[in-house]
């Protein structure tokens, strides 16, 4: 299975800038249906607000974005690119703006409507969605604490820890690092400690941007 970058969780992220609110959200969505719903939630909750520009990106469908109302090029696809940069999928994106009076012109709303989606990615953070190999590691105490680092080393996730006569680490390990952990598992312990399969998960965890 492939893998894909998507957020990590929903957020939201706002500033002022020359007197005009900017409120950048973002949701996780699997479908374009989710998405338009939160767009519709969010021209409801600010039904007053002068415009609510969008950008979604939904893995294996479609991709959309709107200016509304603000001059072409200038909103949108500013949201968009950002999305695309961080190469974000099943992702949607509103940002609210309301109108203080002052005129950004077409830099300065490319540079604002931009900053509110960077801002709002920043504060949702990103996962990868990719599938991952289970394992059970039953250890003496005395190799526990290699083996949690090397865990961490190989991009892995300890998803529990259980501690009896030996201590049992359940982990998950990307597909693409499950063969190379097990491997080193195998060298740190001279083949004493062993991988048991406890299967497979295709899911998303976070990543360090």
């Amino acid at each position: 299975m492939e893998s894909y970058r998507v957020p990590a969780r929903d957020a939201e992220a706002e500033f002022v800038e020359k007197k005009s609110r900017f409120i950048g959200r973002i949701w996780v969505c699997e479908t374009e249906e989710q998405a338009l719903a939160h767009l519709k939630d969010m021209r409801q909750q600010h039904w007053d607000a002068t415009h609510n520009v969008f950008a979604y990106v939904i893995h294996g469908g479609p991709t959309r974005y709107s200016d509304d109302g603000e001059p072409q090029g200038t909103a949108g696809m500013p949201v968009l690119d950002v999305l695309r940069g961080q190469c974000l999928e099943n992702i949607c994106c509103v940002v609210t703006r309301y109108f203080g009076g002052i005129l950004l012109g077409t830099g300065g709303l490319v540079r604002a409507y931009g900053r509110a989606a960077r801002d709002a990615v920043e504060a949702a953070g990103i996962s990868v969605k990719q599938l991952w190999k289970k394992y059970d590691l039953i250890m003496p105490y005395s190799y526990y604490e290699r083996l949690r680092q090397e865990t961490e080393r190989f991009a892995g996730v300890i998803l529990d820890t259980e501690f009896s006569a030996d201590v049992c680490l359940h982990v998950m390990l990307p597909q693409d690092q499950a063969e190379a952990f097990l491997a080193r598992v195998t060298d740190l312990t001279a083949g004493t400690v062993q991988g048991i399969d406890a299967g497979e998960e295709f899911c998303a965890f976070p990543v360090t941007q």
